[in-house]
């Protein structure tokens, strides 16, 4: 078991691709594209989240992805697990009434909102995203659970950039990352 995991490890990471300067001079930016093209990769990152939720969240109620590249692995992952998936939007992309909250971007603020009615209260989730950098985006979407009285059992990414201290916003939730630099 833990060579298989190890060896779906390694092709997920084979299938990171780096782009020096982009989106501008300094950023070196980890690209996920590859793993989509690739379906041994795709199922191998579902395949990684899946063990480690049933290992360490069999009580799971929904997985909630954020926007957009939360949707590429989150309904996947829910349907494996037989549970619901549900996505938090930038503002505005959302129709009914909604809850929202506002959080900083590097330069400038931004918003991201889920339907009212999406998750009830207590419900366990497990929020889902591509890449964890500064922390800004889980960190308020983790504050959107709190606001509709949800149980945050834990934050999952494909990517965490470990030198921009994202994980430290997200206390006290815990964080589960396949790959990081």
């Amino acid at each position: 078991m833990a060579a298989d995991t190890e060896s779906k490890l390694q092709l997920v990471h084979r299938h990171i691709r780096a782009f020096p300067d982009f989106p501008k001079k300094g950023i070196l930016f980890r690209d996920i594209c590859p793993i989509l093209k690739d379906p041994a990769a795709l199922t191998a990152v579902i395949d990684l989240f899946e063990e480690h939720v049933r290992k360490n969240h069999p009580q799971v109620d929904l997985i909630i992805g954020l926007d957009a590249r939360g949707f590429l692995f989150g309904p996947l992952l829910a349907q494996r697990l037989g549970v619901g998936f549900v996505m938090i939007r930038k503002k505005g992309k959302l129709p009914g009434t909604t809850v929202s909250v506002s959080y900083d971007l590097e330069y400038g603020k931004a918003e991201a909102e889920i339907q009212e009615d999406a998750v009830a209260p207590g419900q366990k989730i497990l929020l889902i995203d591509d890449l964890l950098a500064t922390g800004g985006t889980l960190h308020a979407a983790c504050e959107l659970m709190r606001k509709q009285q949800a149980e945050v059992l834990g934050c999952m990414v494909v990517i965490e950039l470990k030198e921009l201290n994202g994980i430290d916003k997200l206390k006290p939730h815990s964080l589960f990352s396949l790959v990081q630099y």
